[in-house]
């Protein structure tokens, strides 16, 4: 989910001059115009262009989020299957399950697929960050506002749910699963972050 700490990881590893990709930056490339248009820049810009779920506009810029996320994540892998040799470590989005079972089963037979797992305790913190500093979420419709209730309180009730209805869709997808708060107990360095992948994967590496 958005704020478990995939692009942190993802940059630390790349300090070690491994090719990273960001889902982000690239599905934001392709939006530049639409942003642009509306004047935002910057993954919180994305945010901002889709708005609340509630917004009028919010379900027809979900659907051109996703498919931008689509052709983003088939050019990726398209790259690598030319040369699947290739270091590469891949920040994708929370909502890369969304992108259809085709490409979910060219991912996983390409790459190592770790799944950031928060605990029920910690998911005040993924709304607190959700909030402070809102990245772009697929809600999916699990976005319900009660009568008289304001967006913020809708996240608060409603965030839990979407993290419900993800979870099973990243562990079936996941080879790997660290929790969210062991990660957050380590040295900010990649050798820490790979010592726990290959201990959680079984030593295999």
């Amino acid at each position: 989910m958005s704020g478990a700490g995939k692009t942190f990881w993802a940059r630390r590893i790349a300090e070690t001059g491994v090719v990273a990709i960001s889902c982000d930056d690239r599905i934001e490339e392709k939006l530049a115009p639409r942003l642009a248009a509306g004047g935002f820049a910057g993954i919180n810009g994305v945010a901002a262009w889709m708005g609340w779920p509630n917004s009028a506009a919010y379900a027809e810029r979900e659907a051109l989020y996703l498919a931008e996320e689509i052709a983003t994540l088939d050019e990726i892998l398209s790259e690598l299957e030319r040369d699947p040799g290739q270091p590469l470590v891949l920040d994708t989005t929370g909502s890369v399950i969304y992108t259809g079972n085709h490409l979910l089963d060219r991912l996983r037979k390409l790459m190592t697929v770790v799944y950031l797992a928060a605990s029920d305790k910690e998911q005040h913190l993924l709304i607190e960050r959700y909030l402070s500093d809102p990245k772009p979420v697929l809600w999916r419709g699990a976005f319900l506002a009660a009568p008289g209730e304001k967006p913020r309180e809708t996240v608060a009730r409603c965030y839990p749910r979407l993290l419900a209805a993800r979870r099973q869709s990243y562990l079936a997808l996941a080879h790997v699963q660290l929790q969210v708060a062991e990660l957050r107990e380590l040295p900010h360095r990649a050798e820490a972050f790979l010592a726990l992948l290959t201990r959680s994967a079984g030593g295999s590496g």
